[in-house]
C-alpha cells in the first residue's frame, strides 16, 4: 500500500510539472505571436471594430507591453511559484504526514508484542510519522528519552526541509514588486526618451513606454499577492502537521517502550528451570 501511494504521488508530481511546462510553452508562443504579428490588411474606415478585435484585446495588449525581457522573466517566476504551491500541497497533506489506519495498525501490532513487525512497518512507510517512528525506535533500546530525542531531531529535519521550500514563496513575493518597480522605471525612461527628441512627440511611442511601466507593475503585484498568501498558509500548515506528527509519534513510542518493558519483565517467569533443580509442580 505504501509503495503504491508513493508511486501515485510521484506520478502526480510528474503530471503537474508536465502541465506547467505545457502552459509555459503555450504562453511563450502567445508572446512570440504578439511580438511578431502577421501583417494585416489595411483597415477600412467602415470597420473600426474589426481592427480592434484583430489586435487581440486587452490580454494581447498586456502581453505585448511586457516585452521580451520582463515577459519571460515574470512568466518563469509565476511558473516557479505554481510549482512550489503544488509540491507543498502534495507534501503537506494530512494523509501524507499521518496515513489513515497506520496508527491503529501500529498500535495493534505493538500490543501483540510484534516489535520487529512494527519497526518494519514504520521503516517501509514514507510518511512523516513513519520516518519519525523509525528514528525513535532505532534508539529505543537506550531508553525512552533517547528515542524521543532522535524522533524530534528527525521531525525537525523534516520541518526544516518544508520551511526551505516555503521560503522560496516569500522570495517570489518580494521579487514581484521589485521587478514591477524596475519595469516601471524602464518604461518611464522610454517615454521620456521620446519626449527628449523634441518637436511633436509620437503618441504611439509615448504610449508604449507608459503601458510597459503600468503592465509590468500590475503583473509583478499580481504575482506577489498569491505568493504572500500561500507563504503564510503553508507556514501555518507546516507547524500544524509537524506538531500533530510529533504528538502521535511520542504516544506510540511511549506505548511501545512500556510494552517492551512488560515483555521483558515477564520473561524470567517463563524461563526453564536451572539444571539439577527439582522440577516444579
Amino acid at each position: 500500500m505504501t509503495r503504491s501511494s508513493s508511486r501515485l504521488r510521484s506520478i502526480g508530481r510528474f503530471l503537474c510539472l508536465a502541465a506547467l511546462v505545457l502552459v509555459a510553452a503555450a504562453m511563450f508562443a502567445a508572446v512570440v505571436q504578439a511580438q511578431d504579428p502577421a501583417p494585416a490588411p489595411a483597415p477600412t474606415p467602415a470597420a473600426p471594430a474589426a481592427e480592434e478585435k484583430s489586435q487581440g484585446g486587452l490580454v494581447m495588449f498586456m502581453i505585448r507591453s511586457l516585452g521580451w525581457v520582463f515577459g519571460p522573466l515574470l512568466l518563469a517566476i509565476s511558473v516557479a511559484m505554481l510549482a512550489l504551491v503544488v509540491l507543498l500541497f502534495l507534501d503537506l497533506r494530512m494523509t501524507a504526514a499521518i496515513p489513515p489506519g497506520f496508527v491503529d495498525e501500529f498500535t495493534d501490532t505493538v500490543n501483540k508484542r510484534k516489535f520487529k513487525e512494527a519497526f518494519d512497518m514504520a521503516r517501509n512507510d514514507p510518511s512523516f510519522l513513519g520516518q519519525v517512528l523509525t528514528a525513535g525506535m532505532s534508539r529505543l533500546q537506550y531508553g525512552l528519552e533517547d528515542a524521543r530525542e532522535a524522533a524530534m531531531n528527525t521531525l525537525e529535519s523534516i520541518k526544516s526541509d518544508k520551511d526551505q521550500k516555503n521560503n522560496y514563496t516569500a522570495v517570489i513575493a518580494t521579487l514581484g514588486p521589485m521587478l514591477g518597480l524596475v519595469g516601471t522605471v524602464y518604461g518611464m525612461i522610454l517615454s521620456f526618451q521620446v519626449l527628449s527628441l523634441g518637436g511633436q512627440p509620437n503618441p504611439t511611442k509615448l504610449a508604449e513606454g507608459i503601458s510597459h511601466a503600468l503592465v509590468v507593475t500590475l503583473v509583478g503585484v499580481a504575482i506577489s499577492v498569491p505568493a504572500i498568501f500561500f507563504n503564510t498558509f503553508y507556514k501555518n500548515r507546516i507547524t500544524r502537521v509537524t506538531m500533530d506528527t510529533g504528538h502521535i509519534a511520542d504516544d506510540l513510542l511511549t506505548q511501545m517502550y512500556h510494552n517492551s518493558k512488560k515483555a521483558a519483565g515477564g520473561a524470567p517467569a517463563a524461563a526453564p528451570p536451572a539444571p539439577g533443580a527439582p522440577p516444579g509442580r
